[in-house]
């Protein structure tokens, strides 16, 4: 009989162990759209990032609800005085994911940081000719171009080094491309010849890992068993995705998630007045926009650009899609909060003035061209459609007949990149604060690979001077004069920054939004 003690003493610990495990509630976040893939670096929509960071870090990471930096896999990092080196040190003891397709044998080092960043600077890279891929925001960054090396010091520490200074290149190691991914997974890929599994079957060191994608339905995650940052307390996170604004926010009434996207300005009243809902708000780092295709005429005259955004009725917009009024009209290429913003510029409604540049540009008896509505409600342009068709009525007041076309959120953002388009629909959330964040990923010659996006001489001198100066007021002189580049050229229609409004249920604990808007779940649970 001696041995049934050591037994019952094992089966008590057991059971004591068991039960927070069996207590522990999955969490379900409502999602407006499917992601396109799970290789951090290849994507730049929201959709995607906000699946990938669950399970993705960088060296660094942003303070939950604002933009300081503070560490992740880098436990400590220098910066040479002129900002052209960036030493980190890294996290020791950092373990991958193990998963039924990869068990890794060696702790996260520093031929994980030059894998990741090899394959953003270098097309020629072994991993690049199995899986050739088009790395959309480092490539907008021009990452290429700013760094000269990468160097690995030791095991726990890496150098990069660029060829200009650049005072914003820390944040970049900090955004949600910049998820570390393995080296010793990229190898085994390449040995299987399974390279475009990278984007399939995700490996990181974030606290959930990848457990299964049912296509434009779910993306299931579970806990990370070895997360260096301990151990979650949600043992299931699961994205449920649905496109409908209205039926994300029922789901989350009837308690099938417990947080959604943001929601619409025309929701907010109606989920305020819910029991055991809890809305969380915050003026975000945003702005909706639409892009004329710059390769396309009759877009090539500015002066037509100018008389369509001049003809576009803000003030009536705003009424129809933002009631609350919390919204503001955007003027420039980022919102007033961001340090450099230029306040002298000003919108304008001048139907008339616009149809006179129309004559000026021969286009006196108008045109017509296609304008894509944005498939997906966004906190900035919360109904694509209804905002197209205010647009369109605005434009045939001068002549402009606008045909009104729109795609599946994926298609859309592919056909768009290929420059199908004439005018549509986007948008973009800043991470860090800083002005560079909205304007070197948008609107530098970087970012228009094909010709389609901005790309102006002197506009892009003076970022790429604003990005290597230490001095904060010569930078944003600096970008005050862009601005009005920007103004004056009219490569989009400027429309929204909005208030981000998530409702939580009440029994959600650890929660914080951030000023993209992004979210974060490491941490999070329910009681």
């Amino acid at each position: 009989m001696r041995p049934l003690l050591p037994l019952l003493l094992f089966l008590t610990a057991l059971t004591a162990w068991a039960s927070p495990a069996l207590a522990a509630k999955p969490l379900v976040y409502c999602a407006d759209a499917s992601p396109e893939g799970f290789d951090p670096g290849l994507w730049d929509s929201s959709s995607t990032s906000n699946v990938n960071n669950q399970m993705f870090q960088g060296l660094l990471g942003f303070k939950r609800g604002g933009t300081e930096l503070i560490p992740k896999l880098a436990t400590a990092w220098e910066v040479s005085p002129d900002a052209t080196v960036f030493t980190f040190t890294l996290r020791p003891g950092v373990l991958f994911h193990r998963t039924a397709w990869f068990t890794p044998t060696r702790a996260f080092n520093a031929d994980d940081v030059l894998f990741t960043y090899q394959r953003f600077i270098h097309p020629q890279h072994p991993f690049n000719q199995a899986f050739p891929a088009n790395f959309i925001y480092p490539q907008n960054l021009g990452l290429a171009k700013q760094i000269a090396s990468i160097e690995k010091l030791d095991e726990l520490r890496v150098r990069f080094t660029l060829r200009a200074p650049n005072v914003t290149f820390l944040s970049t190691f900090a955004m949600s491309f910049a998820g570390i991914q393995s080296a010793e997974y990229g190898a085994q890929l390449l040995r299987q010849g399974q390279a475009a599994q990278i984007n399939r079957l995700p490996v990181g060191t974030g606290p959930y890992q990848f457990k299964r994608y049912e296509k434009d339905h779910v993306v299931r995650m579970q806990a990370h068993p070895g997360y260096w940052g301990g151990q979650q307390r949600t043992p299931a996170l699961l994205y449920s995705i649905s496109r409908e604004p209205a039926v994300r926010v029922q789901k989350l009434i009837a308690g099938e998630c417990q947080v959604t996207s943001p929601i619409r300005d025309v929701d907010v009243a109606s989920v305020m007045k819910r029991p055991g809902v809890r809305l969380e708000k915050i003026q975000a780092l945003n702005i909706s926009y639409l892009a004329f295709n710059l390769k396309k005429a009759p877009l090539t005259d500015r002066r037509v650009r100018e008389a369509l955004d001049i003809a576009v009725d803000r003030n009536a917009i705003f009424k129809a899609l933002f009631p609350r009024g919390d919204a503001l009209q955007a003027v420039s290429a980022f919102p007033p909060a961001i340090p450099g913003f230029h306040q002298g510029l000003k919108n304008e409604f001048n139907p008339e003035r616009a149809r006179q540049l129309l004559a000026d540009a021969g286009l006196g008896q108008g045109f017509e061209l296609d304008l894509w509505a944005l498939p997906v409600a966004r906190p900035t342009n919360p109904n694509g459609q209804l905002m197209a068709q205010l647009i369109q009525q605005d434009w045939a007041r001068i002549g402009v007949r606008a045909r009104i076309k729109t795609y599946e959120w994926g298609e859309y953002l592919k056909r768009a990149n290929k420059g199908e388009h004439d005018v549509y629909m986007s948008g973009w959330s800043g991470d860090s604060g800083d002005a560079d964040d909205f304007l070197t990923p948008n609107l530098s010659c970087a970012a228009n690979k094909t010709g389609i996006k901005f790309c102006h001489p002197e506009f892009e001198r003076l970022i790429d001077q604003a990005r290597a100066t230490t001095d904060p007021q010569a930078r944003m002189r600096l970008y005050e004069q862009a601005q009005e580049i920007f103004k004056r050229e009219r490569p989009w229609i400027t429309m929204a920054h909005s208030t981000i409004y998530i409702p939580v249920r009440q029994d959600v604990r650890g929660f914080t939004m951030a000023p993209n808007g992004s979210v974060d779940f490491e941490g999070v649970f329910r009681e």
